[in-house]
């Protein structure tokens, strides 16, 4: 199964995603997580070490032009470019979860990432997975993502919200937009949640339930802000996260 995750900046996804990972590795699944945000920090959330050491895709730029098929004086891409060895070269492990970062997918004044966001879809569309296998992908904030197509493949999208109005605007943009482009099935995931009239909010706003509802972790925010894993500190959302599992597993 692949899962990806989005949602208004700050809203949480990249949490929600590592202790998605963890849980479905404890699981016995094995996990494979693709940070696709053009600010990654999946790494940190996972507590992984020596993250200066890991070498983003996007940093390969003559890889990258090369794979998409991109030439001087060519102004198309390859559809198809060869990804087989990037799942080798490119990924590190901690405690049975896999990590790929695509990296800075955007560069200023150079309009639409194409070479990067080719070999991402193609990357996503290549995997085989098996009953037992995962990958998550946890996509950049708002909706450009989307008209790109860089989650063609993606089985079941995950938005994240928060109880604002202008967390909801985004979420429902998003979901309207993974709507057009087909995305089999999409569920809104409430964050921060301090209470019911939290939740009433949500329910009432997005005219739809959410499958669930993490609440505001001071465990989880105390992790964050001491630069140490998030996962180690997560008893408070248990819950939430098998609310989770049990709708998209």
């Amino acid at each position: 199964m692949k899962i990806a995750i989005s949602g208004k900046g700050g809203v949480g996804k990249t949490t929600l995603m590592a202790l998605l990972a963890n849980q479905l590795q404890k699981e016995g699944k094995e996990v494979l997580v693709i940070d696709a945000d053009p600010s990654p920090h999946m790494a940190e959330t996972l507590g992984i070490e020596g993250v200066e050491n890991i070498t983003p895709i996007a940093d390969m730029k003559d890889m990258l032009v090369e794979r998409s098929g991109k030439t001087d004086g060519s102004s198309f891409y390859n559809i198809n470019p060869r990804v087989d060895d990037l799942m080798s070269r490119f990924i590190v492990e901690k405690e049975g979860i896999k990590l790929m970062v695509l990296g800075a997918i955007q560069s200023a004044g150079k309009g639409c990432a194409c070479p990067e966001n080719t070999v991402l879809r193609r990357l996503l569309t290549k995997l085989l997975l098996s009953s037992s296998q995962v990958v998550l992908l946890d996509m950049e904030a708002g909706v450009e993502h989307l008209g790109r197509g860089t989650i063609a493949g993606i089985d079941h999208l995950l938005i994240v919200v928060i109880p604002s109005r202008s967390g909801v605007r985004t979420a429902k943009k998003i979901h309207d937009l993974a709507t057009q482009v087909e995305i089999p099935k999409i569920s809104f995931v409430g964050n921060l949640i301090t209470g019911q009239p939290d939740r009433a909010f949500l329910n009432d706003a997005l005219e739809a339930d959410p499958i669930a509802f993490f609440p505001d972790s001071a465990h989880i925010r105390k992790s964050e802000r001491n630069g140490t894993s998030i996962i180690d500190a997560a008893s408070d959302v248990d819950t939430a996260i098998h609310d989770v599992l049990k709708a998209v597993i």
